[in-house]
């Protein structure tokens, strides 16, 4: 997998409001109602990255969601990351 290039990630970015380019990643916040549905998109996601044999950089405090995606193989963002990025986002949509 290649590696994007920033103007490509510029782009790509465009279809994701809530995530942002910076330090060679994507990266993305989200707030919960509490620790419990934080923790619950966390559990979904973390089945959808073991699906896409890909992981991401995040942290959790109580209900808030920090998320960063590069694939360290190709030593920046590629499609793998946007794909990862779409998944999440359909489910923190749903757990809202």
């Amino acid at each position: 997998m290649s590696k994007l290039s920033e103007q490509d990630i510029e782009k790509k970015l465009l279809r994701f409001p809530d995530w942002e380019y910076f330090d060679n990643a994507i990266h993305a916040e989200f707030e919960f109602d509490n620790f419990r549905d934080c923790f619950s998109a966390m559990s979904r996601i973390a089945f959808e990255c073991e699906t896409l044999n890909h992981h991401p950089e995040w942290t959790n405090t109580y209900n808030i969601l920090s998320i960063s995606l590069s694939t360290h193989d190709a030593e920046g963002v590629t499609e793998k990351d946007f794909k990862l990025a779409e998944a999440i986002e359909m489910i923190v949509e749903v757990q809202e």
